[in-house]
């Protein structure tokens, strides 16, 4: 079995994949700087127990990080736990990607996964979009190219700028609002977030379109925050819960199979 870690900013994503490529579970925890080893430990051990599994029957494992202070606890713990260390994804590994940013070593781990995994399954130009603490857009092209991207605040940044910003407004949730027009303060702010972010996403997507002179583009979401607010977007926007994970899943198979043709 493959164990696959995404440590984002606010969360941390834990799925364990059969070899058949099958997800036994996915898990969420809070990502947290000030943990030690033997506490990530603990909260793994915890995690299989919880779904019905044994971190014994894992023989693998790949570790996806954007929190570089938290890289060396996790790669520690997965390492006392499992036995071996993770594989990382990081500059020089193996992800089949034509990448053309100006420093290819500021594009995110987790990004790097989600362009892999739109691969697989859909046609360039693709346009994927990374909803977590941060929006990520990216945009690839033929030849696996990744020709770069757009980064924007988090639904629930942006949300807590605006609770924190103003006196009088006060800290809701991410909802489905009831209506385009609010009526009481929560229903303004709610439907402001929702269909604000909707529209910047469609009109960006629009304007990517553009970028190729009305070809057909796919766009694919994921993160917590997409099926909120892709409900809402007139582009028609796939959303895939496990874009992540699949991707990581790829590239493990693409660097394994690859030690075992050099040896």
């Amino acid at each position: 079995m493959l164990l696959a870690v995404d440590v984002g900013n606010s969360t941390t994503s834990i799925g364990l994949f059969r070899e058949s490529r099958e997800l036994c579970f996915l898990a969420s925890l809070n990502t947290d700087s000030r943990k030690t080893a033997d506490q990530i430990s603990i909260d793994l051990m915890n995690l299989f127990a919880l779904y019905g599994h044994s971190h014994r029957e894992v023989t693998g494992a790949i570790l996806c990080s954007v929190v570089p202070p938290l890289n060396f606890m996790m790669e520690k713990a997965l390492a006392r736990l499992l036995g071996r260390p993770p594989m990382v994804v990081s500059p020089g590994i193996r992800t089949g990607l034509n990448i053309r940013l100006s420093v290819q070593a500021q594009m995110g781990a987790d990004i790097v996964a989600d362009a892999v995994a739109a691969l697989e399954r859909f046609a360039p130009p693709i346009v994927t979009i990374d909803m977590g603490t941060a929006t990520t857009i990216g945009v690839i092209t033929e030849g696996r190219t990744y020709e770069g991207g757009l980064l924007l605040p988090g639904v629930g940044v942006s949300l807590e700028a605006l609770s924190h910003s103003a006196a009088q407004l006060p800290d809701i949730s991410i909802q489905r609002p009831k209506a385009l027009i609010g009526r009481t303060t929560e229903e303004c702010m709610r439907a402001g977030i929702v269909y604000g972010t909707a529209c910047m996403l469609d009109g960006i997507i629009d304007r990517i379109r553009d970028e190729f002179r009305g070809r057909v583009v796919t766009a694919v979401a994921t993160g917590g925050n997409a099926p909120v607010i892709v409900r809402y977007c007139r582009n028609e926007i796939v959303y895939d819960k496990y874009l992540l994970m699949n991707g990581l899943w790829s590239i493990y198979q693409k660097n394994c199979q690859s030690t075992a043709e050099r040896s």
